[in-house]
């Protein structure tokens, strides 16, 4: 992708606050080694939302892996004071987390749990730092899809070749919702997340099963059959995002992701 859009998914006359059709993803660019320190680091930019995600690894487990010889992930995510148009007060400053902090830091955790075989990370833990440069809608979604390639790259450090890699599939999230006139629209800017009727994240694998999916009527109820075209639209628009991935990550660690042996 780089920095162009995704590309039209199907034909449509709803035209958007950004020019997009309603099954368009936003342009999307994700730049590897974005940091020195981690041992895999990335910038992704889905729009003008911009998550600095990286992916270090520790030698060591929570207490309660100790001498069971399999890892750990988690993740922590936070919006950086300036990222938003009007100053995010620093929660280090307040003392504590929101409660919206820790529910998207532990849906990252989740998502990548799900295609992490922490057996074959050894008794090690990969922390995901999620740091939103500049939000404008769909921050967690980014920072799932950006914490994947984050981790290949990290275990790829570590990885002996004849062992199992310890990321077993791709994974990509996006968000998804209905206008107030019921049409639906993929991956969502921070205007029509604000005024949707319904918005919905989507977690999928790239062997097409579903993670997580969060969906809520802000405005009004939904029936199955929106539901379903929401699902629909996503799986259209996870299915680009997996796509992309790989040719960010190039053949040779795209071989590796669900290698066994």
């Amino acid at each position: 992708m780089g920095a162009k859009s995704a590309g039209k998914m199907e034909d449509t006359i709803v035209q958007r606050t950004d020019g997009r059709g309603a099954a368009d993803l936003r342009a999307v660019r994700i730049t590897k080694y974005a940091q020195q320190g981690p041992q895999g680091s990335v910038l992704i930019e889905a729009g003008r939302t911009k998550v600095l995600c990286a992916a270090t690894v520790e030698d060591h487990v929570p207490s309660f892996l100790r001498g069971t010889g399999t890892g750990w992930l988690h993740a922590e995510y936070a919006l950086l004071p300036s990222s938003t148009a009007t100053r995010t007060p620093r929660e280090a400053a307040r003392g504590k987390q929101s409660g919206r902090t820790q529910e998207i830091q532990r849906l990252i955790g989740r998502s990548l749990r799900a295609v992490t075989d922490t057996a074959a990370l050894g008794e090690r833990t990969i922390i995901l730092d999620c740091d939103v440069i500049q939000a404008d809608g769909g921050t967690r979604t980014a920072s799932i899809t950006g914490s994947f390639v984050a981790l290949v790259l990290a275990c790829e450090t570590f990885y002996k070749p004849g062992n199992a890699f310890p990321v077993r599939d791709f994974l990509a999230a996006v968000s998804v919702g209905l206008s107030k006139d019921g049409e639906p629209l993929l991956d969502l800017c921070y205007e029509e997340d604000s005024h949707a009727a319904v918005d919905m994240n989507v977690v999928m694998t790239g062997a097409g099963e579903f993670v997580e999916v969060q969906g809520t009527g802000e405005g009004r109820p939904f029936t199955r059959a929106e539901h379903d075209a929401m699902l629909s639209l996503a799986e259209k628009g996870i299915d680009k995002l997996i796509s992309y991935q790989k040719d960010v990550l190039g053949n040779r660690l795209c071989w590796h992701v669900g290698r066994i042996k």
